[in-house]
């Protein structure tokens, strides 16, 4: 296992597309829900511990090598919003092709083949992640850290918060993003013998809705 790889993975530069999306932060700050740090903590909190566990859970399982196939209509059913399983989908196609040009595997031309509109971003990062020589943790920390990472970056650009702000967020996280990748891994574990029925379903209704607002607006500054 090359545990540099998981670097490789999380750097901001590697070219998964996720710069373009604000993980629902854009519609959050129109509605006044975040304004600054303080908000944007107890937003990506919420969003860790609901998002980021249901992402991170299904990565672990595809990393452990749970049928992609049947995680992908999991993920699909704890997704509500259309306009957050199209993102997902075109997150992962693009996460696979950074992947294939870094790690190259068979597993990962299965995934292009299986799935010809994108599977969904957490589990091409669980195949990714075993193509990498990484483990069912490191996907799991993978997803989790993504999903309050990318809201922090866009609240930047968003409020022209002080990045330091930013950073102090994502670090007085890192406690509850430790919990969030234990517990996904132990669901991810219990799915390979009891079925995908044991990974988290947790949501947040108020996200869904808004995602689906966000994907009408006639202008806005990040895709998702």
């Amino acid at each position: 296992m090359t545990r540099a790889a998981l670097l490789v993975l999380t750097d901001g530069r590697f070219p998964a597309g996720g710069h373009a999306h604000s993980g629902g932060a854009e519609a959050a700050v129109r509605a006044g829900r975040i304004t600054g740090a303080e908000s944007l903590e107890d937003f990506c909190r919420g969003r860790l511990h609901t998002a980021g566990l249901v992402a991170a859970s299904p990565a672990a399982a595809a990393a452990l090598g749970v049928s992609v196939r049947d995680l992908d209509a999991v993920v699909d059913a704890r997704t509500p919003s259309p306009a957050l399983r199209a993102v997902s989908r075109r997150l992962g196609r693009q996460l696979v092709r950074a992947a294939r040009a870094a790690w190259p595997s068979d597993e990962l031309d299965a995934v292009v083949r299986e799935f010809p509109k994108g599977a969904h971003q957490c589990l091409v990062l669980g195949v990714v992640a075993r193509s990498a020589g990484l483990g069912a943790a490191d996907a799991a920390y993978c997803a989790a850290y993504e999903c309050v990472s990318g809201p922090v970056s866009a609240a930047v650009r968003l409020l022209s918060l002080d990045p330091f702000d930013g950073t102090g967020v994502l670090a007085r996280l890192a406690p509850e993003l430790d919990a969030v990748a234990d517990r996904a891994v132990g669901a991810a574990r219990r799915a390979v013998s009891e079925g995908t029925d044991a990974l988290p379903a947790g949501g947040a209704p108020l996200v869904e809705i808004a995602a689906e607002a966000h994907a009408r607006w006639g202008s806005r500054l990040f895709a998702s």
